[in-house]
Order: C-alpha cells, then sequence, then structure tokens
C-alpha cells in the first residue's frame, strides 16, 4: 500500500491555515484541520466544507491532538494565539497554546509516526537588530511571550529531530498579509485594519511615528514556501526565513493603500506598544536555496489583490 497522503492543517480555519488547507485540497490531497475556533472561522473554510475532515478542538488537549494524528503523513503546525500584544496582556495563554500546544503536536507526531511538521515560527524571534536584512544564524533576542514562545517552538521542532528522528522545518514568517485576515480583533495585522479603516472611511492608528519597517507578504507566498518545505529533503531540522526581502514603512504602507484605494484620510498616531520592533526585513536566500522558493506575488499586486477581497467581503 503507497505512502498516505493525509495531511492535518492545525489552525486550518484561521488565515494562512485555511490558504493551506484549500491549497492541499486544490491539488488533490486529503485534508484534515484541527481549530478550536479561538481566532480561526468556519466561514474561511466553507467552499471546503465537504472536502475536509474538520476536528473542532484545541491543541492544548493532548488526547486529542494524538488522535487527530491518526494516518496523517505531513502537518503543518498553524495553531497559535498569533499576536505580540495579545501575549502581552495574556502570557499564560501565550505560554499554554504556543510553548505547550507545539509541545503536544510535536509529541503526538513522533508518537503517530508522522513524516514531517513544518512549523509556523515568526520573525518576531530576531527582536531588534537595526533595519539590516535578518539572517537565521543570527542570534535571537525575542521581546515579546509570543517572541519567545515561538522561538522555543523552533528549539522543539530542532530537538525532536535530533533526538527522536522527526522531520521538522520552522519558516519563520515576516508580516503576512492578505484575504481572510481578520480586521475585527484588537489583535490583528496592520494591513486588514488599514484596509477596512479606509474601506469604512475612518482613520487608521499608527502605533509610533510611522518609520517603522516590515517585511510585508503575501498569503500565496508562504503557502507555496509551507508546500515545499513539507518536501524539501535538505530542509529538515531547520530554521529558514520566509519574506519578500523589500523594507517598507508603516508610513508608506498606508500611502500605496490609499492610491489603491483612492482616499486621503490622515491617520492617528498614537503611543508605540510594548514589545512591537523598529524594523523587520527578510534575507530569503536560505529559503531559496533549500526551497526554491522566489516570491510569486509582489507587494503592490498583494495589496491590490487584498483590498480587492475586502471590498466583495466586508
Amino acid at each position: 500500500m503507497g505512502e498516505s497522503n493525509l495531511y492535518l492543517v492545525t489552525g486550518g480555519a484561521g488565515f494562512i491555515g485555511s490558504h493551506i488547507s484549500e491549497a492541499l485540497v486544490n491539488r488533490g490531497d486529503r485534508v484534515r484541520v484541527l481549530d478550536n475556533l479561538m481566532t480561526g472561522n468556519r466561514e474561511n473554510l466553507g467552499h471546503l466544507a465537504n472536502e475536509i475532515d474538520f476536528i473542532e478542538a484545541d491543541i492544548r488537549d493532548f488526547d486529542t491532538v494524538r488522535r487527530a494524528m491518526d494516518g496523517v503523513r505531513i502537518v503543518f503546525h498553524e495553531a497559535a494565539i498569533p499576536s505580540v500584544p495579545r501575549s502581552v496582556n495574556e502570557p499564560v495563554l501565550n505560554h499554554e497554546s504556543n510553548v505547550n500546544g507545539t509541545f503536544n503536536v510535536l509529541l503526538a507526531a513522533r508518537d503517530a509516526g508522522v513524516k514531517r511538521v513544518v512549523f509556523a515560527a515568526s520573525s518576531s524571534a530576531y527582536g531588534e537588530k537595526g533595519i539590516e536584512a535578518k539572517l537565521e544564524t543570527q542570534l535571537p533576542e525575542p521581546l515579546s511571550p509570543y517572541a519567545v514562545a515561538k522561538l522555543v517552538g523552533e528549539y522543539y521542532c530542532q530537538v525532536f529531530t535530533r533526538v527522536y528522528g522527526l522531520e521538522t522545518v520552522s519558516l519563520r514568517y515576516f508580516n503576512v498579509f492578505g484575504p481572510r485576515q481578520d480586521p475585527s480583533s484588537p489583535y490583528s495585522g496592520v494591513i486588514s485594519k488599514f484596509i477596512t479603516d479606509l474601506l469604512n472611511s475612518r482613520r487608521p492608528i499608527i502605533f509610533g511615528d510611522g518609520e517603522q519597517s516590515r517585511d510585508f507578504t503575501y498569503v500565496a507566498n508562504i503557502v507555496d514556501a509551507n508546500l515545499r518545505a513539507a518536501e524539501a529533503p535538505e530542509a529538515s531540522g531547520r530554521v529558514i526565513n520566509l519574506g519578500m526581502r523589500q523594507r517598507t514603512t508603516l508610513n508608506q504602507l498606508l500611502a500605496e493603500l490609499q492610491r489603491i484605494i483612492g482616499t486621503s484620510i490622515a491617520p492617528s498616531y498614537q503611543e508605540s506598544r510594548a514589545g512591537d520592533i523598529r524594523h523587520s526585513l527578510a534575507d530569503i536566500s536560505l529559503a531559496g536555496t533549500l526551497l526554491g522558493y522566489r516570491p510569486l506575488v509582489g507587494l503592490a499586486d498583494g495589496l491590490r489583490h487584498t483590498v480587492n477581497w475586502y471590498r466583495e467581503n466586508q
């Protein structure tokens, strides 16, 4: 009997997880989703309802995670409390979900004989290191409970690879954006918030002076890299940056969105938030070498796709 092509996507009803689930279904794979719907939404998978096996459960519940691993070949571990500010406000929840939950996923995967776990790590692990592009060899300096938790997840992945032989790949995401990112949460991504504010004639809020910069990465690029990371032979045990290698300040971002949408609304500048870093930029050369990764969609096109989606769905 051939090798199973069953994929488990934890957090598969969330923003990035739902896009990964959709890509897997579209190429004919069998998909199981595990999501507690704390930050995910069943509507993100509505068009796939008959194509996936959905389990509403929490990764903090080891027994449920263990059962969800039955017959699974590859795990995409996207489930998390995905927010720096929320981790500052709710550090216990952050630790339980992002550290204990990740440990549960890895332990259950090991016990079930899963081939590989692809882990959604975070660029926040780098901390504040100026504006130069971040390299995977750089010493991490996490500045928030969220960043610490994601870094612990990377370390656990590497240990499970070295000690137990479970293949793992940790992908450090740099500020992912795109359709299905929930703008209603106070912890949601800045692009979804800017877009919905502008479409509703509200003043966008910028924390700080707006000259802080990020490497904004369209979700289709992240999905492509995840699918590559699931199979790339040399990627096991590695930590890999995923971004665009393009520096954009929040003021530049807002100006581009105003141009696309056709608005001219002055932002409201407010005090900087605890745990936020000043600059973040990815060196993606390792992703190119190990995964054959090249961003498929540039920032301007990604912003246009995202604006169009919010116009049609808000």
